[in-house]
């Protein structure tokens, strides 16, 4: 089983969402999980995972990480060639390094070109930003690649961004 992570900000809380899902081809999420976080940290430039974080791991909090295969977030695991932890790094540490994470950028950042690969899909022009830890870098690029969907972005990660954007 997989789980894919969102954060939408709204004006005094944030909506986090979590969509699990057994195969990456899936096309529908077999469970879907909303929290709220009132108590947001502001946004500091380089220090986004501060913000991120607790919202990730409150969803977190109601999956049974034994059966969780990959964590899929939105977001880099990597900001640079050194492999200075984005997002997707911290929250690998805080799991304690026990699962899997896949990190899935729509932007390129040109100090890690080296931590990703980039993914092609459908007729997009444009790739997405691969980057994962506890797992080999070509077998997440597979994944995404893999996941179900005509277009850029994955049925399930369209269907959990909609989602995490409902009031």
């Amino acid at each position: 089983m997989y789980l894919a992570l969102d954060v939408h900000y709204k004006s005094n809380y944030a909506k986090c969402v979590g969509v699990t899902f057994f195969g990456i081809d899936d096309n529908t999420p077999h469970q879907v999980l909303i929290e709220t976080l009132d108590d947001v940290a502001p946004y500091e430039p380089g220090e986004f995972y501060k913000r991120e974080l607790p919202c990730l791991l409150k969803v977190i909090s109601k999956v049974d990480l034994k059966i969780i295969t990959a964590i899929l977030v939105d977001g880099y695991v990597f900001i640079d060639n050194n492999k200075g932890y984005g997002l997707g790094g911290y929250l690998y540490e805080a799991l304690v390094k026990t699962t899997p994470i896949i990190g899935i950028a729509k932007s390129s950042f040109h100090a890690n070109e080296e931590t990703v690969a980039e993914v092609f899909r459908g007729k997009s022009k444009n790739p997405l930003y691969i980057s994962a830890i506890g797992l080999e870098l070509q077998a997440a690029a597979q994944c995404i690649q893999n996941m179900h969907g005509a277009y850029r972005i994955p049925t399930l990660l369209k269907t959990l961004d909609n989602i995490t954007k409902q009031d």
